[in-house]
């Protein structure tokens, strides 16, 4: 290796060269030049191309890559290195580790069939978790479902659509789903308290009344119990129709019909884009380890306070706020990890904002809903609505 540092590149120097003067990143082109690439989010996406092109050709032969290729590429290699098993979740303010799948489905791509007969992976880990995974790697995992942990939104949906009219419906509805199998193979991990249909049936029960007492209480449904049925009959409101239109969740939906009321009216711009920074929808936005620190050093450069008191930089809503401000202006970003959040942040911000118009206006609140389209309008156009509309002439 130290004879030889091009050791992991198989190409001649021309075709190298005329790679990299189409590769737009520096550290890829470094790393290029040695047979080692780089694919990750913050890339480009002809970089990526390139990335992967060049690994599937076998003309380089070391890609280092972040845990979606495993999803979203097929690349199989011969050796796949896991360099370890956690990364940082702003929720918990700590690493976590991976999702067993992700584990898997990232062990999975060592193995290439039109050249190995057999392939490797190696799992970097601590002492401590040593013996978990020898076990899950050496025995299958059942796949579990996670509708339970999102049902409010799916029931909200169908009680929308006018498929779920009642609790009985709603029982009726879930007993065709994964989740309700997996309640009969494995009732302890979803903490079914009796195994038998009976009891399978009772907790289904209880999970809806939770969902509609949830759904109720965000304003999204009417529940009444009918005496005469003998069963909670539901019907959706005019909120919890906006919701399943746009996919956002019931709480987003409160929120916003809570707080339009208590918005400052002399300060409307920048009060609905607070509103709008704190939809639930935010909370996925990724928040990596010391970004608290770039988000403190970024709240000097944006035009409005993130929020009234103290701040919390590693909350996904404060970076998503500081996100939009930073397009609004045409600001440059810290880094490519925040080009491509706020790639995330502009995909959903136009869906929530015309929900907010919605709410508003089911609200009679023209003023609003007014507001709303003009915030929606200056982040189409990366424009403060102070400024000249000629600036839309400017190149990026």
């Amino acid at each position: 290796m130290e004879d030889n540092p091009r050791h992991f590149m198989h190409m001649e120097d021309s075709e190298m060269e005329a790679v990299l003067e189409r590769t737009q990143d520096a550290n890829l082109r470094l790393s290029l030049s040695f047979g080692i690439g780089m694919h990750h989010a913050g890339l480009t996406e002809n970089d990526r191309k390139i990335c992967e092109q060049l690994f599937y050709d076998r003309k380089i032969q070391v890609l280092i890559a972040t845990s979606t290729l495993a999803w979203g590429v097929n690349l199989p290699a011969h050796l796949v290195i896991l360099k370890g098993t956690e990364f940082f979740d702003a929720k918990s303010k700590g690493y976590v580790d991976f999702p067993i799948t992700d584990v898997l489905q990232m062990i999975g791509r060592a193995g290439r069939p039109q050249f190995d007969d057999r392939a490797i992976a190696r799992i970097f880990v601590t002492d401590s978790k040593k013996d978990f995974y020898k076990k899950f790697l050496h025995e299958p995992f059942p796949v579990e479902s996670s509708l339970h942990n999102h049902l409010s939104e799916h029931i909200n949906a169908e009680i929308a659509s006018g498929t779920v009219k009642s609790a009985q419906d709603a029982v009726d509805y879930l007993s065709w789903t994964y989740l309700y199998r997996r309640l009969r193979q494995n009732p302890t991990y979803y903490g079914v308290e009796e195994s038998t249909e009976a009891g399978v049936n009772k907790y289904l029960s209880k999970l809806v009344l939770g969902c509609f007492t949830e759904l109720e209480k965000a304003l999204c449904i009417t529940a009444e119990h009918d005496y005469e049925r003998g069963c909670v009959v539901v019907a959706p409101t005019p909120l919890g129709k906006i919701a399943s239109q746009y996919y956002l969740s019931h709480k987003t939906m409160l929120t916003f019909a809570t707080r339009l009321d208590s918005i400052d009216r002399s300060n409307l711009f920048c009060d609905l884009l607070h509103l709008l920074s704190e939809a639930t929808e935010w909370a996925e936005i990724p928040v990596r380890h010391n970004e608290d620190l770039l988000n403190n050093e970024l709240r000097r450069e944006v035009p409005f306070p993130i929020g009234r008191g103290q701040v919390d930089y590693l909350s996904p809503h404060a970076k998503t706020n500081l996100l939009l401000q930073k397009h609004l202006v045409r600001g440059e970003l810290p880094c490519s990890d925040y080009v491509t959040d706020t790639r995330t942040v502009l995909d959903s911000s136009i869906r929530i904002l015309q929900a907010m118009v919605d709410v508003a206006a089911y609200k009679g609140d023209l003023t609003a809903s007014l507001a709303a389209m003009e915030l929606m309008q200056a982040i189409k156009q990366a424009t403060m609505p102070t400024q000249s509309p000629l600036l839309q002439l400017m190149p990026d």
